[in-house]
Order: structure tokens, then C-alpha cells, then sequence
């Protein structure tokens, strides 16, 4: 049986990946922490997040790209914006290969932030 890998903070989640990959991810940490100053890093579910009275988004490197987490309400206010990547009820990939939409990114955040504000 395989084991898998426990994380206790980002940093150590984002220390396993190669170097392109750990730049991207810690990028995409600094425009999540940019746009949500009072949110709080943690792991959950194996996973980087940011936290405020709920889990605002979460992120993951993936093989062919990285899993940004921000649950369904975002994937539906944001859908035009977001119709160059695959998407889910709650999940948005972007492509390894391509630039991350970090203005896209900081919207996403910012509007998780008001939804808990609310």
C-alpha cells in the first residue's frame, strides 16, 4: 500500500514539487494572500488553502495543471471569464503550459471574501 504524503504547512506542500512548478504555486499563494490579507494559510484535505470563517479557496499542482479550488458560487458568477479552461462544479484548471490568470485569480478571492463578509 502506498503512503501518502501528509503535509503541516504550505511551504512543505510546495517544497515536494520541481522548481517551475514551486513558483507557480507560490505565485499563485502571494495573489491569494494579496487579495484576502485577513485569510489564514492552512492544509485541508491535503491541499494548500485559505481559510476566514470557511474555507475561501483552495489550490494543487496536478500533472498536466493546477487545480484552483474556490467552490461552486465563483464558477458561476466568473463563467465568461473562465470558458478558456476546464471547469467543474467547484474547481478550475489551469493548464500547466499557459500563464496563470492571476488578475482573474484576485477577483475570484476577492469575491470569496465578500460572500463570508456578507
Amino acid at each position: 500500500m502506498l503512503s501518502k504524503k501528509h503535509y503541516s504547512t504550505i511551504d512543505d506542500y510546495i517544497s515536494t514539487f520541481p522548481k517551475n512548478i514551486q513558483d507557480i504555486l507560490q505565485n499563485l499563494r502571494e495573489v491569494i494572500k494579496e487579495s484576502a490579507p485577513d485569510a489564514l494559510e492552512t492544509i485541508s484535505y491535503q491541499m494548500p488553502a485559505f481559510k476566514m470563517k470557511n474555507v475561501l479557496v483552495y489550490f494543487a499542482a496536478n500533472k498536466n495543471h493546477i487545480g484552483f479550488y474556490p467552490t461552486p458560487s465563483p464558477i458561476l458568477e466568473f463563467k465568461e471569464e473562465l470558458t478558456n479552461y476546464k471547469t467543474s462544479k467547484g474547481a478550475i484548471q489551469f493548464p500547466i503550459d499557459k500563464p496563470i490568470p492571476y488578475e482573474l485569480v484576485k477577483k475570484i478571492v476577492k469575491f470569496r471574501v465578500n460572500e463570508q463578509n456578507l
